[in-house]
C-alpha cells in the first residue's frame, strides 16, 4: 500500500512541450489552493514529506521557492489573491470581515474570467466558507458557473470524541484523527471526485477555470488511515532551534498565533501532531495526483495553466508556535508551483520573490484576458520564461496578533534580509539576515551594524503598508501597485 502510494504520476513532458496557442486560443485553468499548507513538501526539501506528486508537478512545472501570502490568515489571504487587492484596500483582517462590504463592486478572480466566456467551478474552499461553523460564507456566488456547498467532517466519524485533543487552559488545542476510511469519505477526497466529474460534463466549447479548494491540512487534522501510515511515529523529528530562540522576539510575535493554539505537550505529543499534519499534507497530494492524472486522459495537459499554492504557511513548533497568523518564514512563505504550457522555464526552480497578490495578472496574462485596473501585483509570467530573473524587490505580509487583535504586524521580505514592525515599531521590531540566518533565529534590530538597512526597511514598509484603515469603504479606483 505504501509503496503504491508513492508512486509518482505518469510523465506527460512531450504534451507539455506544446505551446498554449497549438492547442486553442483560450488555455484552460486548473487552480488548486490548499488551507494552512506551509513549504512542508518533497520538492521543496522537506526531509519528511512524502508528496510524489506535488513532487512531479514541480518537475514539470516553475517551484517558487521564495512566494508569500498578503496576510497569514484564511478570509484576509484569501479575500487579497482573490480581489488582486493587498489588505491595506481589501481591509480584510479577520475571517469574519466581509469583502464586498469593504469593495463595493470588486471585480474577483473567478468572475473576471466567467465574464470573459470562461466556464468556472469551484469545488472547495476557494474563498472563505463559513468555517468554523456560524461564520458568514464569504464566496462570490457571481464568479461560478457550478460551486459545491462546503462540508467538513462534523461529526467526526465514529465518534467526536474519539479525535486525539491536546488541551491548553480552558480552550482546546490541535486535534486528529486517523480514520479507515475511503479519500472520498472526506472533504478533498469528495471535492476532487466532483471536479473531475465535472471536466467530464464540463461544456468543452469554452475554456474552463477550475478551482479546486483543499481543507486539509486545516484543523482538525483528519485523514484516511492509509496516509498516517506512510509516516511512522518513531520516524518523526522536532525542529531543531537554539537555546534561546525566542528570547530576542518581541512579545507580538511570541503571542501564539491564536490564543489558546500554543500546543504545550510531551516530545511525543509534539510528533503526533506533526505527524498527523504530514499525512493530511499527503492526503492533499494524492488529490492533487489524481486531478492531474484526469487533465492527462483527457487530453487538456497541452491547454491548461495548472497551479497549486496555500493560503498561508502553518508554524509545526518552529518558534515555539503553532498556528499560522506570525509573520516569521514559515507562516507567511507558501509554496507555489505553476506549469504554463509552453514556458521556457519548465523543469526549473526561481529564487525570485514572488506574492499571491501576483496570481491574478499571471493568470489574465497566460490565458490573455484583460487586466482589470484595480489589480495590484504583477505577472509571473517573465520569471516562467527565465527563472532567473525578477519582477520583485520585495515582498509584503501583514498581520493582526494577541488576545483582542490589538496587535498590527507588517513585514518586508527582500532577498536577504526580512523587517517586521508590530504596531509600527512601538511594540517591537525584528530583522533578520537571510543570508546568515535562514530560520531567522537572530533579531538583528537593536545592531548598531544594521543600523542602516533596518532604517531603509523601515522607510519601506510605512511606503508600502500605511496603517490600514477599517472604516468605510474602498474605491475601485486603486492604483497599480508596481514597485
Amino acid at each position: 500500500m505504501i509503496q503504491r502510494l508513492l508512486l509518482a504520476p505518469c510523465l506527460f513532458a512531450a504534451i507539455l512541450a506544446l505551446p498554449l496557442s497549438a492547442a486553442s486560443a483560450k488555455p484552460n485553468v486548473l487552480l488548486m489552493v490548499s488551507d494552512d499548507l506551509a513549504v512542508t513538501l518533497g520538492c521543496y526539501g522537506h526531509p519528511q514529506a512524502k508528496t510524489p506528486h506535488l513532487d512531479a508537478l514541480a518537475k514539470r512545472g516553475v517551484l517558487f521557492s521564495r512566494a508569500y501570502c498578503q496576510f497569514p490568515h484564511c478570509n484576509p489571504s484569501r479575500s487579497s489573491m482573490m480581489s488582486g487587492l493587498r489588505p491595506n484596500q481589501t481591509r480584510v483582517t479577520d475571517n469574519a470581515d466581509n469583502l464586498y462590504d469593504n469593495v463595493p463592486g470588486v471585480l474577483t478572480l473567478p468572475h473576471h474570467f466567467r465574464q470573459q466566456g470562461y466556464s468556472t467551478a469551484r469545488c472547495g474552499k476557494i474563498f472563505h466558507l463559513g468555517i468554523p461553523t456560524g461564520l458568514e460564507s464569504m464566496d462570490d456566488p457571481q464568479a461560478w458557473d457550478f460551486g459545491t456547498p462546503f462540508k467538513d467532517e462534523r461529526p467526526y466519524p465514529p465518534k467526536r470524541e474519539s479525535v486525539v485533543q491536546i488541551k491548553t487552559g480552558k480552550r482546546q488545542g490541535l486535534s486528529w484523527q486517523e480514520i479507515p476510511v475511503s479519500d472520498e469519505t472526506l472533504c478533498d477526497g469528495g471535492f476532487a471526485l466532483t471536479a473531475m466529474d465535472w471536466l467530464k460534463k464540463r461544456d468543452s466549447e469554452r475554456p474552463f477555470f477550475l478551482a479546486v479548494g483543499f481543507h486539509r491540512p486545516h484543523l482538525p487534522l483528519v485523514a484516511p488511515a492509509k496516509y498516517f501510515d506512510l509516516y511512522p511515529l518513531d520516524s518523526i523529528t522536532l525542529p531543531e532551534a537554539p537555546a534561546d530562540d525566542v528570547a530576542d522576539i518581541p512579545a507580538p510575535a511570541r503571542n501564539g498565533a491564536v490564543p489558546g493554539y500554543t500546543l504545550s505537550a510531551t516530545p511525543e505529543q509534539r510528533k503526533a501532531a506533526i505527524r498527523a499534519y504530514l499525512a493530511c499534507v499527503s492526503y492533499v497530494d494524492a488529490q492533487a495526483g489524481k486531478l492531474m492524472d484526469a487533465l492527462r486522459e483527457q487530453g487538456l495537459l497541452g491547454n491548461t495553466v495548472v497551479i497549486f499554492t496555500s493560503d498561508h504557511g502553518w508554524h509545526l513548533g518552529e518558534h515555539e508556535l503553532w498556528h499560522k497568523r506570525s509573520l516569521f518564514e514559515e507562516s507567511a512563505g507558501v509554496p507555489l508551483i505553476i506549469l504554463a504550457p509552453g514556458s521556457a522555464g519548465n523543469g526549473q526552480r526561481t529564487a525570485a520573490l514572488a506574492e499571491l497578490l501576483d496570481l491574478y495578472p499571471t493568470l489574465c496574462d497566460l490565458c490573455e484576458v484583460p487586466l482589470p485596473a484595480h489589480v495590484q501585483g504583477q505577472s509571473l509570467r517573465p520569471i516562467l520564461e527565465n527563472p532567473a530573473s525578477s519582477i520583485h524587490n520585495a515582498a509584503f505580509t501583514q498581520a493582526r496578533r494577541g488576545a483582542n487583535a490589538e496587535f498590527w504586524g507588517r513585514s518586508v521580505r527582500t532577498d536577504r534580509w526580512r523587517c517586521t514592525e508590530w504596531n509600527e515599531g512601538r511594540d517591537g521590531i525584528e530583522l533578520y539576515d537571510h543570508q546568515e540566518d535562514p530560520h531567522e533565529y537572530t533579531n538583528l534590530a537593536s545592531s548598531a551594524q544594521h543600523s542602516a538597512v533596518l532604517h531603509d526597511l523601515r522607510a519601506l514598509l510605512a511606503e508600502k503598508l500605511p496603517p490600514i484603515k477599517m472604516e468605510g469603504t474602498s474605491e475601485l479606483s486603486i492604483p497599480k501597485d508596481r514597485d
